[in-house]
């Protein structure tokens, strides 16, 4: 009997189980994420915005926590200028989960939250190349609001936030490539646990078992399989710009379908 029900769930929702195997693959063989991706890909189907910003979070949570441990492993982290980053981050994610708030404003956020990664993603090229220098700077107080603010909407919308994070630091000069590339990876892990917990305490809040679990399992061999890869036919900018048109096309018709 389940599994008839784990087979008809598969059957029944193969576009997105595909769309999601093929997104870990690519993005993993260039060293990226898809979370962006992966929520404007739920946004499309029927699933309730409780179901869509938790299944986001739960893959974000299987894709980054082995790029995570590779960082860690080979010492890229900075943790006395990751600490302020997270230090607000994680209590404003939770209570970004947390939060009450209607399955409309939900999708206008989310839509907002989209279009801007998409631009983010579209000129992520110049502003790399902007900052690969070495006149880092710091600043404890504006790390630790940068870090508050973009939590608090990641736990509402259902993302880590390093599609906002990682463009940030390069423009502000924070440090190199790799160890952005890092902290964002590790701020994306923090802020997707601390916004799924407080969308567990949410009353409002529920989750499709099955296919959640089969998504997760589907993101974690297409991980795997990207990251062994390192697959060279698409390049990482081209794969960002096509990706970045993808999820304004899917911003746009969110925002269109709920302020029209």
């Amino acid at each position: 009997m389940e599994f008839v029900l784990l087979l008809n769930t598969f059957i029944s929702n193969w576009e997105i189980i595909t769309l999601f195997f093929l997104i870990a693959v690519l993005y993993s063989s260039v060293g990226f994420g898809g979370g962006s991706s992966y929520l404007a890909v739920l946004a499309l189907t029927s699933l309730t915005f409780t179901h869509i910003r938790a299944i986001a979070l739960l893959c974000n949570i299987v894709v980054v926590s082995g790029g995570t441990y590779i960082y860690i492993k080979n010492k890229l982290f900075n943790w006395k200028k990751i600490i302020p980053l997270v230090l607000m981050s994680i209590p404003f994610a939770f209570f970004g989960g947390y939060l009450k708030i209607s399955q409309t404003f939900f999708f206008i956020l989310l839509g907002i939250t989209l279009l801007i990664a998409a631009i983010l993603m579209w000129v992520s090229k110049y502003i790399t190349k902007k900052s690969n220098n070495n006149n880092f700077k710091r600043s404890t107080v504006k790390d630790i609001s940068y870090g508050g603010t973009i939590g608090f909407v990641s736990g509402m919308v259902g993302i880590g936030g390093g599609i906002f994070l990682s463009p940030l630091l390069h423009l502000t000069k924070w440090d190199t490539p790799k160890k952005i590339a890092a902290t964002s990876s590790f701020f994306i892990l923090v802020n997707s646990i601390a916004g799924l917990g407080g969308q567990y305490l949410n009353p409002n809040f529920s989750i499709e078992p099955l296919i959640t679990l089969i998504l997760m399992f589907t993101v974690l061999i297409g991980g795997q399989i990207g990251s062994r890869l390192s697959i060279k036919l698409i390049s990482p900018i081209k794969l960002k710009k096509a990706t970045a048109l993808l999820i304004a096309f899917v911003a746009l018709r969110i925002l269109w379908k709920h302020l029209m």
